[in-house]
């Protein structure tokens, strides 16, 4: 025995001197510190969820700007066929004109159940990015709260080590 330790060659004696060392030797971690990776961790899903929401955006930009280009050249062409009158067409021409007409029309129903997909896409993209939000958020007000709680315990603390320093008599 030893500075008041027994000291034991056994493995449990030693796991059990270790594990003593443990909590009494090194100061605890608070609550808040210890949220801090999972803090961090939500933070970042944050993040990804926000960047992947933003992905999702220009895309459905990006087909919604083709849709209205399909539009555009349909109306366009509906214009120039109208304008024309159809005079100086053949036959041929006439319904080449309509089957065109046609082929647009078709291309621009394509397009619009793709822009559908992509909204729903974004709709789940901007429904998870809500979650993670959610989520960050609430860890933020948990360690904050932790924050609180032991900035009050640490006030605590040093009010009452004031309060024993005064009550203390002077040295002399």
């Amino acid at each position: 025995m030893t500075g008041g330790r027994t000291e034991t060659n056994s493995p449990a004696g030693f796991a059990d001197n270790l594990s003593r060392s443990y909590y009494f030797d090194v100061p605890t971690m608070t609550r808040s510190k210890r949220m801090q990776p999972v803090q961090h961790v939500a933070r970042g899903r944050e993040r990804e969820a926000m960047d992947r929401l933003g992905q999702s955006q220009q895309q459905l930009n990006a087909q919604l700007a083709k849709l209205e280009q399909l539009r555009g050249y349909r109306e366009q062409y509906a214009a120039d066929f109208a304008a024309s009158g159809g005079t100086g067409l053949d036959a041929t021409r006439l319904r080449d004109y309509r089957v065109f007409l046609s082929r647009l029309g078709e291309a621009v129903r394509q397009q619009e159940a793709v822009v559908a997909r992509y909204q729903s896409q974004h709709e789940q993209a901007r429904q998870q990015w809500v979650e993670s939000r959610s989520h960050s958020q609430a860890i933020d007000k948990v360690v904050s709260r932790y924050r609180e709680q032991e900035q009050r315990q640490q006030e605590k603390r040093e009010q009452r080590e004031q309060d024993e320093r005064s009550l203390r008599p002077p040295p002399k």
